[in-house]
């Protein structure tokens, strides 16, 4: 076997607890371990949050052993409870079945569902969930588990406690149903392992007890660190809320900015956790990065690294580019293809004009950029207008159709940092 899964994860920061380290350690290098992580189908796309336990997946394969994504339509009917201070809004199963679509693309960009033995595997929990009677549940797994022992989980006593909050017997029952699955997959696939947030914990736990109950077999258990920013806020929000997986949701352009912003005190953390980079690679990046922090190169190998693996590397290479000219500031025509016109469009604003051949003063004004002529004509004294990257040094240049980019498009810079995108109309080309 390869390097032990738990050591290489120990190293990147992927590690908060494990049931049994020695034991699992000691698997690891003598057995090919199938491990497997659930992923609550709630959305219909993935976020930032959700990178570290498909990382985990990752390295899982990546290092010789076989990992399973559970796509949980059976338990995404009910929702996890944990960490949650109120009750779930019940989503119907046609609901959660569409979610699972984007789910399973999702999970492609990281996973080798084609490599043999090792194979990744999604599965859908409705299939055996789905099937099981009340009576039968009740019977085969409720009665493993006291009521004094599912108390103990702080999500549920705390929504016990608060008069505010409150829980039913449907979230009350999600850990059974959890430690169900991790039964069902020890019996099925022979899968040993269960891998999830430290808010998981306690479910992962019931899991391995269930397990040892009903069937005398091992498995075993770990949990990753939940994710909090330098600034102690939950890693992956923003002012505009999730930073999503889905490029409808968050466009490539907007994900790359979101790891180009990372504080100088988390990047070395991210890298670690969000990239395949070697760590002597890491180290050597972090060791440049201090001697010059202004340039924001950790950043950017950052934004690269994951910006690709989740969006592919044309995508990325299209947000790097488009970060380049809105804030590097230096372009010129050639570099406004047609394709990154597309790009800044959906990041700059954007306004539409019907006529060309008059002032470039006019359009700005016009098209809304500049709030007037005068704050226009002053821009254009300073030096601070650029049509498509060419400077303007005329306050009464025209802009016609041979400014037209692509048969549509006018690109703006004016001052330093502020862009404005102009859509000429069709019927107004002359």
């Amino acid at each position: 076997m390869g390097r032990n899964v738990l050591e290489v994860m120990q190293e990147r920061g992927f590690v908060e607890w494990c049931s049994a380290p020695q034991e699992l350690g000691h698997l690891f290098e003598t057995e090919t371990v199938t491990g497997y992580i659930g992923f609550d189908p709630t959305g219909d796309s993935l976020h930032v949050g959700h990178l570290v336990p498909i990382m985990g997946l990752a390295w899982l394969q990546r290092l010789g052993h076989r990992p399973i994504a559970i796509a949980g339509a059976g338990t995404g009917l009910i929702g996890d409870p944990s960490g949650k201070s109120r009750e779930r809004n019940l989503l119907t199963l046609e609901t959660v079945e569409q979610n699972l679509v984007g789910v399973r693309r999702q999970l492609e960009a990281f996973l080798d569902f084609d490599c043999g033995s090792t194979s990744a595997k999604i599965i859908n929990n409705y299939d055996w969930l789905g099937k099981i009677g009340l009576l039968d549940f009740l019977r085969d797994v409720g009665k493993h588990f006291t009521v004094n022992y599912m108390l103990s989980r702080e999500y549920v006593r705390s929504r016990i406690e608060d008069p505010e909050k409150s829980i039913s017997y449907t979230e009350f029952g999600y850990m059974l149903l959890q430690a169900y699955d991790f039964y069902h997959l020890r019996m099925e696939e022979n899968c040993r392992l269960q891998m999830g947030g430290n808010d998981q914990q306690g479910n992962i736990i019931a899991g391995i007890d269930l397990i040892r109950k009903k069937a005398g077999q091992d498995a075993y258990g770990v949990t990753y660190p939940l994710l909090l920013s330098a600034s102690g806020t939950k890693f992956g929000k923003t002012e505009d809320g999730a930073v999503w997986l889905a490029p409808e949701k968050t466009s490539p352009y907007a994900f790359y900015q979101f790891w180009i912003n990372a504080d100088d005190r988390d990047v070395s953390k991210l890298l670690r956790l969000f990239t395949f980079l070697p760590l002597e690679e890491i180290v050597a990046v972090e060791t440049e990065h201090a001697r010059r922090p202004e340039t924001r190169e950790a950043q950017r190998i950052l934004a690269w690294e994951v910006t690709k693996t989740v969006h592919g590397e044309s995508a990325a290479r299209e947000a790097r580019r488009a970060s380049e000219i809105l804030f590097g500031g230096q372009f010129a025509p050639e570099d406004l293809t047609m394709e990154m016109l597309r790009v800044l469009e959906r990041e700059v604003p954007c306004s539409d004009v019907e006529k060309l051949s008059v002032p470039v003063t006019d359009v700005l004004a016009e098209c809304g950029a500049c709030g007037s002529k005068g704050e226009a004509k002053r821009l254009v004294r300073g030096g601070g207008v650029l049509l498509n990257g060419d400077r303007i040094a005329d306050e009464n240049a025209l802009v016609d159709t041979a400014h037209v980019l692509h048969g549509g498009y006018l690109f703006f810079r004016l001052g330093k940092r502020r862009f404005h995108m102009v859509r000429v109309r069709e019927n107004s080309k002359e």
